[in-house]
């Protein structure tokens, strides 16, 4: 039996605590910082909240538009760089939108924060804005699929995003009622609003909820949308955009669903540190003028590199290291807090994620850091973590599950961006495995999960040599 005490299956992650921020002042034209003010400041045991939030209102602060340093805002064209070909690619097939076509289906795929989102969304905005001045009744209905348990919670979801679009209400309640209704008010909402719109179905490949003989829920939702057009339920013209980490996703989809979709497809491959430099020298006006070293961007960039190209990690980096030199009341963002910054953020997600999880997550993401330490590109084979992940419920007495259920805890991870997969194979006698690709470093995995002294009953050297054995299985 399980001895751990943790038996939860899901994850209770919470935000980093960096609530204490200096306010914006993106509204100002102005390059100069606000002056510090000269009053003495009362002690710590004489100050109320209202004299701390002043006394901080009135400390000079570094970051101007905080706004840039969100990874999910949407920004000018001019800052969107080192896609150049993706972004044409994306307008070039979406923009018959503009007359009355309809626009192709799309599958964008590569690793996270490679900018799928960030260009579909820039791509819609200037087809909505064009779309509006020459009376077409435009909608872009986008969902993260990453937290839908199901079907029919991703239609509702649907239905609501195009209700909210549309500045109208969903008419059918979120629950009791069947998913045939839910679809039926989608086609609603859209044929009434709508003359097209583009459906951005984000990390579509979490949406496996129940499966219907072994199809998932994702192949199924894009069956529906993209037979809605020929069986004249939807009368609007109207893409999908699939969006996935998982470059080998559309395998996994029905024959009946792929037929149907037959996207264009739009590759996305990892930043490298140039091209992140690019994206955050175009983002630096988030800072007041000469207020950052030299060194913190190719710094900044040089992490993000390490960790598969992520531009959301890069540009997360800079905000926190302008909020560390805010806090300690630094004139300028140096080197030192952006090494502050990395170490905090990766640290702190990671352990915020880590004791929030299952303890079987936990195993399992364990056995698997292990073998990603141990190889030189930092990734790890499913089919070794999984006889990792024996050895460690061995040595330990705790529950062991099948292989299955090890890579959907694996694949579960994805949610808390703590690891990427892809579906590979070594040739004929391997058979198909996942590959896993940490988007931390493993080892600050390991030492976070071997805080739990329960895990003093195996040493860490031991698992290791567990490990050098399957490798050299492998090979």
């Amino acid at each position: 039996m399980d001895h751990f005490e943790d038996p939860r299956d899901g994850a209770g992650t919470s935000k980093d605590d960096t609530t204490e921020q200096a306010p914006s002042s993106s509204d100002s034209t102005a390059s100069e910082r606000p002056s510090s003010s000269t009053d003495p400041a009362p002690t710590s045991e004489s100050k109320s909240i209202e004299d701390m939030l002043l006394e901080f209102d009135q400390q000079d602060g570094l970051i101007r538009d905080r706004s840039l340093l969100d990874p999910n805002h949407i920004v000018e064209e001019d800052r969107i760089v080192g896609r150049d070909a993706q972004l044409q690619e994306v307008t070039k097939m979406l923009r018959v939108a503009l007359g009355d076509n309809r626009p192709p289906n799309l599958f964008l795929y590569g690793p996270s924060g490679t900018g799928k989102s960030l260009i579909t969304k820039a791509v819609c905005k200037n087809i909505s804005s064009i779309c509006e001045s020459r009376d077409i009744r435009f909608g872009t209905v986008e969902v993260n699929c990453q937290d839908l348990d199901t079907l029919g919670v991703a239609v509702y979801e649907l239905a609501s995003r195009a209700a909210a679009e549309a500045g109208v209400d969903v008419e059918v309640p979120k629950h009791g009622v069947a998913t045939k209704e839910k679809w039926d008010e989608l086609y609603r909402i859209v044929n009434e609003n709508f003359d097209s719109a583009v459906f951005v179905l984000d990390e579509l490949d979490m949406l496996v909820g129940r499966r219907d003989k072994q199809e998932p829920a994702f192949s199924r939702l894009l069956y529906q949308l993209s037979r809605a057009g020929a069986n004249n339920e939807l009368t609007a013209h109207i893409s999908v955009v699939a969006i996935s980490n998982d470059t080998k996703m559309m395998e996994a989809v029905g024959s009946r669903a792929l037929s149907s979709f037959t996207p264009e497809d739009v590759h996305f491959d990892d930043y490298d540190a140039n091209q992140l430099q690019s994206i955050l020298r175009r983002r630096q006006d988030a800072f007041y003028e000469d207020v950052l070293d030299d060194d913190v961007i190719p710094l900044a960039a040089a992490f993000a590199a390490q960790t598969h190209g992520d531009a959301r990690k890069a540009i997360d980096l800079m905000r926190v290291a302008g909020e560390l030199a805010e806090r300690e009341g630094d004139e300028r963002v140096r080197e030192e807090h952006v090494r502050k910054a990395q170490d905090k953020v990766e640290k702190n997600r990671v352990l915020e994620v880590v004791r929030g999880i299952s303890t079987q997550k936990k195993l399992c993401l364990y056995a698997t850091a292990t073998v990603a330490a141990e190889a030189d590109d930092e990734s790890a084979r499913s089919t070794t973590g999984y006889r990792v992940y024996q050895f460690l419920t061995d040595a330990i007495g705790a529950e062991q599950y099948h292989q299955e259920t090890y890579v959907n805890k694996m694949k579960e991870m994805t949610t808390y961006s703590l690891v990427d997969f892809e579906r590979r194979s070594h040739g004929p006698s391997s058979g198909m495995f996942l590959e896993f690709q940490f988007g931390e470093r493993p080892d600050t995995i390991l030492e976070t999960i071997r805080e739990d002294s329960r895990l003093d009953m195996v040493s860490a050297d031991e698992v290791t040599s567990v490990v050098k054995a399957q490798v050299r299985n492998e090979n």
